[in-house]
């Protein structure tokens, strides 16, 4: 199975057992696929973020609106082009960095939106920086899956909402999952990274799994308390 397939699929398991949001479980995939930027054959793609980030940053402030989302943009993929494989981005503090970066982009572009523009439906405005987020970081085969889905979803749930701590949550959740199960291969993770060098293997990622199960059964308690009690009571 390709590497964009399996943490897609472990993504998606965790994700749904923590959301039920279209939008969370879209950043949890999506948060996924964002360590591995730092391989050498996604340079290309590197390359196109931090041209990107330069981009929106100049147009920004020409038009003198907050310029600090193309500088986000051109500091993540600076993050992914000094970075080795396997290092930083696949570390606990990459984790927690690439998480605030990309919450950051999506909430300051949601706010801008909001500003300049008369668009006042916040779901339907996360939905459509999702779904461009989705067009930067998916793989191509993943992306023909992925929008369509995506946009079924939000038909099926139109009214939903998203909060700030729900995206940091989400994005967070879809990197370290991705850590977590590359810890399963034999080259393991360097968990540290790039403050020490030790590495992490099989164990943690057991460990991990457990800890997360055991987060999800916490947070659906008083959820099966209710089914308890109209089916069992």
């Amino acid at each position: 199975m390709s590497s964009y397939k399996g943490h897609s699929i472990f993504a998606l398991v965790l994700a749904f057992m923590f959301f039920h949001n279209p939008l969370t479980i879209a950043l949890t995939l999506i948060g996924a696929n964002i360590p591995d930027f730092d391989h050498k054959f996604k340079k290309d793609n590197v390359y196109k973020i931090i041209i990107l980030g330069l981009i929106v940053f100049i147009s920004l402030y020409i038009l003198k609106l907050p310029y600090y989302i193309g500088l986000i943009i051109v500091f993540l993929g600076v993050t992914f082009y000094f970075s080795e494989h396997r290092s930083f981005t696949h570390s606990i503090f990459g984790v927690l960095t690439l998480t605030a970066a990309v919450s950051l982009i999506l909430i300051w572009g949601s706010q801008l939106i909001d500003a300049v523009t008369v668009i006042d439906n916040h779901y339907l405005l996360m939905a459509i920086l999702i779904a461009l987020l989705s067009f930067l970081f998916l793989n191509k085969k993943l992306l023909m899956i992925f929008i369509p889905l995506f946009f079924i979803g939000l038909f099926v749930f139109p009214t939903m909402e998203i909060s700030y701590i729900e995206i940091v949550l989400s994005l967070f959740l879809g990197l370290f999952s991705h850590v977590v199960l590359d810890s399963f291969t034999p080259a393991g993770i360097k968990i540290f990274a790039p403050i020490s060098s030790k590495k992490v293997y099989r164990n943690f990622g057991l460990s991990m799994v457990f800890l997360l199960a055991v987060l999800s059964l916490i947070i659906h308690i008083p959820i099966l308390f209710v089914i308890f009690e109209q089916y069992v009571l």
